[in-house]
């Protein structure tokens, strides 16, 4: 049975929690805020967002955007300024105020965004905003923190700051302070675009959707059985013809280079990180029809436009495939400048155990020369993961107990673990029988099953420590539109950005429901066609 950490229910509203390396105050808010808040309902508590923060201390009067609101930002830093214009961009359409970016010492009060070297506290991705009637703080140690904080930002203030159009306000932010870092250092979203073809604006609209939600990595699965969907110069055919086609037989479509660095560009602007994933041995089809010469036999296999797996493989002992599978991933790492590059490995049912270990001990290699680090499907702990890989769990609570122990083993020997299973966070799982789109081969995936779970304690026997963090993949076998996209995402990935970023303590259906419910309007106020979903008291329309 799959071991369970109980955590306590939170009281109330708003429950402040010890994060590492940061103290936090009392969880409930004072009288005075709690008045002020009573007599202003146009002001959102603080910290009744999501993800929830570490540490909250509400108090004191808000502050309100005017037009005199000015974003100041450190002089000389292009990192802070890049933030202050991305904020003032986001506040201009609906608050309709100019919102100039300038010089910290240009001016008094406002929003200012300060980078703090000495604050090593903070992390990477922390952030301290303080807020109050004269001006609002965000101090973080990295430009991510800063970002992360202005999504905290964001969230104080109301569902209709999300419109592009100019809106009535007022535009308050809660009186207080929030200190918070996440507690994971890997919180990831996967798109397919294999199955179905997704163009790069739509890849941009996902990144803004979980820029929102703190989310740092987007993973993309680049090639399977249905569609290759990057180019390699050193082998065209593979995007120019296994590009060609899509499940049930669409156009497809396949990203240039320039396509490429063009999302990778735009994510980095949000702080994520890309990371490509080009899948072996197995779900390459698109890649054998391309080029007979990977096939055992030399004859290459039609295009493949059904939803089965396991059928396809890389011909393991011909050369051929390595002086393949090294020029793919030489050219893709040479694209990619984050640390993973992800080589699937998952449903290679056509591959004997024996070549699958000796195709991974011959292909892990090859990443590392290239300058990346490994991430594989769970399956690669069947071979022998190399030193620094990680492994991504998607098994399900009935997964066997002999494949769980052979992960967890792995993690005891130093792979860490990324946490996706499936039967609580594959986005394209049906949320109920009745849900028109999605799958249900890992079950019924409603939106608490998907956050009502704790990644520390998930995996029987593997360390703690092993997790660096949670994934949720969106699969498009039946997803095919950016209308698709919003119904299997949301609710569901907000829940597990949160899982990825708050403290344990955090963790509780009843609270985190209804601060889920508050985010109804601001999907709607993006363009977001969410789920309703009956176990959240959405406000009423």
């Amino acid at each position: 049975m799959r071991q369970r950490r109980t955590f306590p229910r939170v009281l109330g509203a708003l429950l402040l929690v010890t994060a590492a390396g940061i103290s936090c105050a009392a969880a409930a808010p004072t009288a005075s805020a709690t008045a002020d808040a009573t007599a202003d309902p146009a002001v959102r508590p603080l910290g009744q967002i999501v993800p929830a923060p570490a540490s909250v201390t509400p108090g004191g009067a808000p502050y309100t955007i005017t037009a005199a609101t000015r974003i100041r930002v450190d002089e000389d830093s292009r990192e802070s300024r890049a933030v202050g214009d991305y904020l003032a961009g986001l506040l201009r359409p609906s608050t309709g105020h100019p919102l100039p970016v300038v010089d910290e010492d240009e001016a008094r009060g406002g929003i200012l965004l300060r980078l703090s070297p000495g604050d090593r506290a903070l992390g990477e991705e922390g952030y301290r905003l303080q807020s109050g009637r004269s001006g609002i703080t965000l101090t973080a140690h990295r430009p991510a923190g800063l970002f992360r904080g202005v999504q905290t930002l964001r969230q104080q203030l109301p569902a209709a700051v999300e419109r592009d159009t100019v809106q009535p306000g007022p535009w308050k932010v809660a009186g207080g302070a929030i200190t918070d870092t996440p507690r994971y250092a890997y919180r990831g979203a996967m798109l397919d675009v294999s199955r179905h073809f997704f163009t790069v604006d739509q890849v941009k609209r996902y990144i803004d959707q979980l820029a929102l939600y703190k989310v740092n990595k987007l993973h993309l699965h680049l090639s399977d059985d249905q569609g290759w969907r990057i180019a390699i110069d050193s082998w065209p055919r593979l995007a120019t013809y296994g590009g060609s086609t899509q499940v049930g037989g669409g156009p497809g479509g396949h990203y240039t280079k320039e396509d490429y660095k063009e999302i990778v560009r735009y994510a980095a602007s949000r702080h994520q990180e890309v990371v490509p994933e080009i899948d072996l041995p197995g779900h390459t089809n698109a890649a054998l029809a391309s080029y007979a010469e990977l096939n055992c036999d030399g004859v290459a296999p039609p295009l493949y436009t059904g939803t089965n797996v396991g059928f396809s493989s890389l011909c393991v002992p011909k050369p051929v495939t390595y002086d393949f599978v090294d020029d793919v991933i030489r050219e893709i790492a040479a694209l990619t400048p984050g640390k993973y590059l992800h080589i699937g490995g998952d449903e290679a049912h056509s591959t004997t155990h024996e070549d699958y270990v000796a195709f991974m001990d011959r292909v892990q290699p090859i990443v590392a020369k290239y300058g990346k680090t490994v991430i594989g499907w769970h399956q690669l702990t069947g071979a022998t993961p190399a030193k620094g890989a990680l492994a991504q769990y998607w098994g399900l609570d009935r997964t066997s107990d002999a494949e769980k122990a052979q992960v967890a083993q792995a993690a005891r020997n130093g792979t860490g673990l990324i946490l996706s299973p499936a039967d609580r966070v594959y986005l394209d799982m049906k949320y109920t029988k009745e849900t028109k789109l999605g799958l249900a081969w890992a079950g019924y995936v409603e939106v608490r099953r998907s956050y009502d779970w704790n990644p520390a304690a998930y995996l029987p026997g593997a360390p703690e420590a092993a997790v660096r963090g949670v994934e949720a993949p969106l699969w498009t076998e039946t997803i095919s539109e950016n209308a698709h996209i919003d119904q299997m995402a949301f609710p569901r990935l907000p829940g597990v950005a949160e899982l990825g970023w708050s403290p344990a303590a955090t963790h509780d259906w009843e609270s985190y429901k209804l601060r889920l419910a508050a985010q109804g309007p601001r999907f709607e106020a993006l363009g977001i066609d969410y789920y309703r979903s009956p176990q959240v008291p959405w406000p009423a329309e």
